[in-house]
């Protein structure tokens, strides 16, 4: 585990030691946004499990600590995803719902939740975006609802994850947090589209940035 961690560490600088400060656009007070540029936080993600028989992430800072993990024993698309800290606390559930067959929509519980969740509330929904048409000029991937009400979305995901290249806006269409590829490498090995940057602007909170990180995924690998 401790050589896991070092190489952690040099992919954390490999990722973020070259990065050129960027123009950040104006974050609303609602979300407690800020103007200092410096608060943003820069997660470095690498789509691995710690744990050799799973799937998962693993995400370190900029300074090479693990922040976030998740660990997937069944592999591939699945019907529950947990998010959970450095220590392996549990942060958020996502849940797929069972009653909407023709729309891939998840569910977001706070911290953990047991085989029965009636009695616990939902924090968010997270529906994907399907056009039919292909009329969707503004490249949405999904919607993010406020329960319980689904008529008017919190945020929109919009981009290519395919390309690691996604922005996620409020309603005053403002970027709160942003995905960005990254063709990294270390000791010899490039990652390509396994690693890419996870950009939250202050005031968006950061576990939630990378639970839509995780449905993105679910929905578009």
């Amino acid at each position: 585990m401790r050589n896991m961690f070092i190489f952690l560490k040099s992919l954390s600088r490999s990722v973020h030691g070259d990065e050129e400060p960027q123009e950040q656009p104006e974050l609303s007070k609602t979300d407690g946004g800020s103007n200092d540029d410096d608060l943003c936080t820069s997660l470095t993600v690498w789509r691995k499990s710690l744990l050799i028989s799973c799937n998962g992430f693993t995400v370190i800072d900029s300074n090479g600590n693990l922040v976030y993990r998740v660990d997937n024993y069944m592999g591939g698309r699945t019907k529950e995803l947990v998010l959970m800290d450095g220590k392996g606390n549990s942060i958020l559930t996502m849940r797929r719902c069972k009653n909407l067959r023709l729309v891939d929509t998840w569910v977001i519980y706070g911290g953990e939740v047991g085989d029965h969740c009636t009695s616990e509330k939902p924090i968010f929904y997270v529906k994907k975006c399907i056009n039919i048409l292909h009329t969707n000029k503004s490249n949405v991937l999904a919607y993010v609802y406020r329960p319980p009400s689904d008529k008017r979305y919190a945020y929109t995901i919009e981009g290519s994850y395919s390309h690691r290249s996604c922005k996620v806006v409020n309603e005053k269409k403002r970027v709160v947090a942003e995905i960005k590829r990254k063709d990294a490498t270390s000791g010899g090995i490039c990652f390509g589209l396994d690693v890419f940057v996870l950009i939250i602007k202050a005031g968006f909170d950061p576990g939630f940035a990378m639970a839509l990180v995780l449905l993105l995924d679910q929905m578009f690998s």
